[in-house]
């Protein structure tokens, strides 16, 4: 297969996961505002997807991807560091009012406010990893496998994309400042996709940390910030099953591919 060609496979491939982001995010945009047990319900519903997917998605392939050379050690690093730089974002989370658009003094008196905006920035974290582990596979010069790895992140991204979108237009965020979020996120997904294909083996050296960095990153967000939210105004019980009807959402796409 020619570099062209392959190339041309790479692009669309990187156009398809953006476009799948933004299909979910026009969805929530469709979305009104919600009462507050369906809002819980709704968000405790997102945590499970993402569990599962930090799980299944990010640190399970990153333990496999690990070789001899890089190590296991490398995806707990990666975890590690991931906890922590969220929760070093979680201090600097006040001065985020320049991107949402919403008055500074509500991001350091809404909790909630501040804990859906901590999610949104782990999901944006972790797409970077994301679309570095498409591109890679091109490289290996497997298209049947790298389309494989791509649907199953594109069928990931409709509902991260509504993820990202539905929280923010609950919190006030303006809708057209809210489709430019998400469209940013989509293209930093894409822009993974290219750079994992131009790197090579390079970026493969280093993708189980990645991986293992955008897992953990999103493995705190949920525990610490998502699920005390959706349990903190007496509508635990469903927010629960919400959650665990996510995490089989996400285990149900992965076996698609």
């Amino acid at each position: 297969m020619s570099d062209i060609t392959l190339w041309q496979q790479v692009l669309v491939t990187a156009a398809g996961l953006g476009l799948a982001s933004l299909v979910g995010s026009v969805i929530g945009l469709a979305v009104k505002r919600i009462p507050h047990k369906w809002n819980d319900v709704f968000m405790g519903f997102c945590a499970g997807t993402m569990l599962a997917a930090a799980i299944v998605g990010l640190i399970l392939p990153a333990v496999e991807s690990a070789t001899a050379t890089s190590g296991w050690w490398q995806v707990i690093i990666g975890v590690v560091l991931g906890v922590a730089l969220i929760g070093v974002l979680d201090g600097v989370m006040p001065h985020l009012h320049k991107l949402t658009g919403l008055d500074p003094d509500r991001h350091r008196a809404d909790t909630t406010t501040h804990r859906i905006l901590l999610f949104v920035l782990a999901i944006a974290i972790h797409k970077l990893p994301e679309g570095m582990a498409a591109g890679i596979v091109f490289e290996a010069d497997n298209i049947g496998a790298a389309y494989s790895v791509a649907i199953s992140i594109a069928l990931q991204n409709i509902p991260e994309g509504m993820v990202v979108v539905t929280p923010l237009l609950m919190i006030g965020v303006g809708w057209w400042r809210t489709l430019g979020i998400s469209v940013s996120i989509a293209l930093l997904e894409m822009a993974g996709v290219v750079g994992g294909f131009m790197l090579g083996g390079l970026s493969g050296m280093f993708l189980p940390g990645l991986l293992g960095l955008a897992g953990g990153a999103m493995l705190y967000v949920i525990s610490d910030e998502m699920i005390p939210e959706t349990h903190a105004h007496g509508f635990q019980k469903p927010a629960t099953y919400a959650l665990v009807a996510g995490v089989l959402a996400m285990l149900f796409i992965d076996s698609l591919t």
